[in-house]
């Protein structure tokens, strides 16, 4: 079911990275959020995020922890570390559930922390509610 305030507003100026090391939770994220006709631009690790990031700054990063490299926890620590990038909206999804994985994420900076495997519902309403956030910030 897909929520009312999803299905009346036009999403396609913003942009969100989707960034994870498998491919098929990328297309998954992809397919999940494409009929709401967002921006999406999606990463395969911590670095290829940084250099997007860097590329062009999004409203919104979804972003795995579990990756090769550089991990979600050092991304969103050298985001947060970045007065151009501090204020990026970043939502963790990530099959890491423990207490202590999700109280580091918001420790880090996280905005929000959804559990795999994701919930299409879910991740909307998350989407748009950071999404209005950033809204916010602008007006």
């Amino acid at each position: 079911m897909t929520p009312l305030y999803a299905q009346s507003h036009d999403y396609s100026r913003f942009n969100v990275l989707a960034v994870d090391d498998i491919p098929l939770n990328l297309l998954l994220v992809q397919k999940m959020l494409s009929r709401f006709n967002f921006t999406i631009r999606t990463a395969s690790g911590g670095q290829q995020a940084l250099d997007a990031v860097a590329e062009k700054k999004p409203d919104l990063i979804l972003l795995d922890l579990m990756m090769p490299g550089i991990d979600g926890f050092e991304v969103i620590r050298r985001l947060r570390e970045d007065p151009a990038t501090a204020d990026i909206q970043i939502v963790i999804l990530s099959a890491l559930n423990s207490n202590e994985d999700v109280v580091k994420g918001f420790n880090v900076g996280a905005n929000d922390f959804i559990m795999k495997p994701i919930i299409m519902e879910k991740l909307l309403s998350c989407v748009i509610t950071q999404l209005q956030l950033v809204e916010a910030k602008t007006k």
